[in-house]
């Protein structure tokens, strides 16, 4: 039986950069992937010659040099600026909430006519907000709030608004300047020729498996291996003896239209209650494409029940605390590093996973 410096359970991001590195320090990596593809949720499926993001839209941005030299090594970004629209009952508004929003939904053209109307709406709140409507509400006041932030919120947590806890939304980004452009940071782009170009460049010349649920054979997987960087559930991988973590899962519906150009932007956020998914994604956007078809995917939350995806940890209290006891255990062992958005019950973009790979791989690897 072969052996290895490094047992990798999972394959996405975390995973991948601890193997390049790993790798160019000279140790040997088997790679153990749950699904029948590497990659994890940037994983990329060819359809009419478009780069589909299987897991949901993916954009890459971070302010981090480092981070954007690194994967800049590993492939060429191209200049895809992030600037999605919210679908209203078929009215349309520029997101993240700026002058273009504002000029739409009251006829006006001046940061002061914006901040006045806005100001006015947020005084409805008075004292600390108990939930997350009257939280939005002195943020942007009641109109954006009923129509771009309300049924969209809803859909995602499958709850009221008056029933989610305020600190879910902490700031809504508000501009007083005509820019689409969604994020602040300094860099953002899509890799030319999708995301499977980096995947593969970070696991070159390891060992794959897929189609294996490492945690169902782990004591011939533990014996083939020094570590083991574990970025699968950090609960499962105790058997759940405090309890399950939670999590929000998504299901997708994606479909080969015969037309060019469906929706004219590559994200578009649906924000009433009553059009079940919250967003629909065209992928030829993401790379400028020009193909005679277009893929487009509707994008659903739904409650996760144990043997689908989790995708967003639930991070209130309660969860938290539950996480801190099953990481206790994850720090007294000696043979098994915990990594990536699972291992850590954390919401990560994805520079923040290649930021926190590279840290312990540095730590390790120097």
């Amino acid at each position: 039986m072969k052996h290895y410096d490094y047992v990798l359970v999972g394959s996405g991001l975390y995973a991948g950069v601890f193997a390049w590195y790993a790798k160019k320090s000279g140790k040997t990596c088997l790679v153990v992937e749950k699904r029948n593809h590497i990659g994890g949720n940037i994983y990329c499926e060819d359809v009419e010659g478009i780069h589909v993001h299987k897991y949901g839209a993916h954009i890459f941005h971070t302010s981090n040099k480092k981070v954007w030299g690194f994967v800049n090594g590993l492939a060429e970004f191209n200049r895809y600026t992030n600037s999605p629209v919210a679908n209203f009952k078929g009215e349309m508004y520029n997101m993240p909430f700026n002058m273009n929003t504002f000029s739409r939904m009251w006829g006006i053209s001046t940061p002061d006519e914006a901040k006045a109307i806005i100001e006015k709406q947020k005084a409805e709140v008075q004292g600390e907000p108990r939930n997350l409507e009257e939280q939005a509400i002195s943020l942007v006041g009641r109109e954006l709030y009923e129509k771009l932030v309300k049924g969209y919120t809803e859909k995602q947590w499958g709850r009221d608004c008056t029933e989610l806890p305020a600190f879910i939304i902490r700031r809504i980004p508000v501009r007083y300047t005509y820019d689409n452009n969604y994020f602040n940071d300094l860099y953002q782009g899509i890799p030319i020729g999708g995301y499977n170009a980096i995947i593969d460049k970070l696991f070159e010349g390891c060992d794959i498996e897929t189609g294996v649920d490492y945690l169902e054979h782990r004591e011939h997987y533990d014996s083939m291996g020094g570590t083991v960087v574990y970025t699968g559930t950090i609960d499962a991988f105790y058997g759940y003896c405090f309890g399950k973590l939670e999590y929000r899962s998504l299901r997708f519906e994606s479909e080969v239209l015969d037309e060019e150009n469906h929706q004219g932007v590559a994200v578009v956020n649906y924000t009433d209650r009553e059009t079940p998914y919250t967003r629909m994604i065209e992928h030829k956007h993401f790379e400028f494409g020009t193909q005679p078809k277009t893929v487009v995917t509707r994008e659903y939350p739904v409650s996760w029940q144990e043997g689908m995806e989790p995708y967003y940890p639930v991070n209130d209290g309660k969860n938290q605390e539950l996480y801190r006891r099953y990481e206790e255990l994850a720090r007294a062992e000696e043979h098994v590093l915990f990594g990536g958005r699972l291992g850590e019950y954390k919401y990560y973009d994805m520079d923040k996973v290649i930021e926190s790979a590279m840290k312990r791989a540095e730590e390790i690897f120097g």
